[in-house]
């Protein structure tokens, strides 16, 4: 039986389309390892959103080609994904030590080509690119790989086109997975034991426009509540244009979807916004984070913003500084603009020089560390309930998270708890003794009243 090892870079929906595969392939009679040291192929799951990711990608693969034959035990590496689906004749030419590639819309595909590889049978790897946009890859009994929560894809594409952003190119328009689908795949999950689900797509809030012709996150939220087992329903990667009044009602009210919204806005200036092909205004994304916290006074909002866009000006970074201190977002994550190709930013002028992208980056993770330790602050002294992930790398404390904090892009909360061992996914009362802008720390309920 031949041995499969799965990389998974970029997005948690990246990671999604790595758990389908692992799936078929599984399904089709391979065995799958950790270990690249005991693995005959490499499946290699890429991003190439922006520089970054594709410098990670790269650098991957060629990590792995130093495991090939006949220096070490790999026979074939497969590259799936992003950077595969943009740059498939780019991958043929400058890395040789790749056999194969699959795009974004073949995944299903993954056992049939690691077969011909084995094989020796010859194929095109045009074949296996072809148009993104499609779901067929998609397993509702995938391979789960992340403990106590699950990420839940419910869409696959974008049809915002912001001028930064190849998404669409990458993975097609917006297409939004049928509801029964979704609620089918989300008992699958609790039957393995998963009580938080997490709700991922590029546009969670547009979910059900192309389908059922309106929008359909709140009425999804409330069919998932209704499902036994599920503990937790929490939300990524939602527009401020598609946060109406229905869906801040059933966020509200519904008592399994967590006070947590995640809303990248990606700026704070209108120039800039604009510029960007985004929806949004300052006032509109003042307005809508009035009425979210209106109505939910404990929620936690995170955000991503993005310096250095062609065209913004001293004043536009300003006026970004200003209202990130107005706004006052719990979690902030900040990108500096990465020029891709066959995007409308692509040839905008002029380019921000990259010492200045540096600098602007550098004064933003500033301001929203200061605005992340008051708010942590705040939080010492209290106790709050956590699940817990698994223990830390030093085996003192464990790694959990509160309603607070989404799994690997916010704070983490490290727990000690020298009564008794905790298991992944045990929920326990924890009393905040310290914090820092992104990290607290905090004692089991029954040690912190010894």
């Amino acid at each position: 039986m031949q041995k499969i090892a799965m990389i998974s870079l970029g997005c948690s929906k990246n990671l999604v389309d790595s758990e389908c595969m692992t799936a078929i392939l599984k399904k089709s009679g391979y065995e799958m390892v950790n270990d690249l040291s005991l693995a005959d192929c490499a499946v290699i799951n890429t991003c190439g959103f922006i520089e970054s990711a594709k410098k990670e990608a790269i650098d991957t693969i060629l990590d792995v080609a130093s495991m090939k034959k006949p220096n070490g035990n790999i026979s074939y590496i497969v590259v799936t994904g992003c950077l595969s689906q943009r740059y498939p004749e780019e991958i043929k030419k400058s890395l040789p030590e790749v056999d194969a590639v699959l795009g974004t819309a073949h995944y299903q595909d993954i056992a049939e080509i690691i077969g011909k590889l084995f094989k020796k049978e010859s194929f095109t790897w045009n074949d296996y690119i072809g148009k993104p946009g499609s779901l067929s890859h998609m397993q509702m009994d995938r391979d789960i790989s992340t403990g106590s929560y699950a990420w839940l894809k419910i869409a696959e594409g974008c049809s915002n086109g912001c001028a930064f952003c190849a998404i669409p190119r990458i993975r097609g328009k917006y297409i939004s997975r049928p509801m029964e689908d979704i609620l089918e795949e989300a008992k699958l999950l609790t039957k393995k034991g998963i009580k938080e689900i997490i709700l991922a797509a590029q546009d969670t809030t547009s979910y059900g426009k192309d389908l059922y012709g309106k929008k359909c996150l709140a009425e999804l939220l409330r069919k998932l509540a209704k499902i036994k087992g599920i503990g937790s329903i929490r939300i990524m990667y939602a527009y401020i244009d598609g946060i109406d009044d229905e869906f801040i009602k059933e966020m509200a009210s519904n008592p399994k979807v967590l006070h947590y919204l995640d809303i990248p806005v990606q700026h704070g200036d209108d120039e800039v916004l604009k510029k960007m092909r985004r929806r949004d205004t300052v006032s509109s994304i003042t307005k809508t984070l009035a009425k979210l916290r209106k109505a939910m006074p404990d929620i936690v909002i995170r955000s991503t913003v993005m310096v250095g866009f062609p065209g913004e000006k001293k004043k536009n970074f300003e006026n970004l500084l200003k209202n990130l201190s107005i706004w006052k977002f719990q979690c902030l994550g900040c990108f500096i603009y990465s020029p891709e190709e066959n995007t409308l930013g692509y040839n905008m002028h002029p380019r921000v020089r990259k010492d200045v992208s540096e600098r602007r980056y550098a004064r933003v993770m500033e301001l929203q560390q200061e605005i992340s330790l008051r708010y942590n602050e705040q939080r010492v002294g209290k106790i709050i309930r956590v699940t817990i992930d698994s223990p830390s790398d030093d085996g003192i404390f464990y790694l959990g998270r509160s309603y607070q904090e989404a799994p690997e892009i916010d704070s983490v909360i490290y727990v000690a708890s020298t009564n008794r061992p905790l298991e992944p996914g045990d929920e326990v009362l924890v009393k905040i003794v310290d914090c820092t802008p992104y990290e607290l720390t905090g004692v089991t309920e029954d040690e912190s009243a010894q």
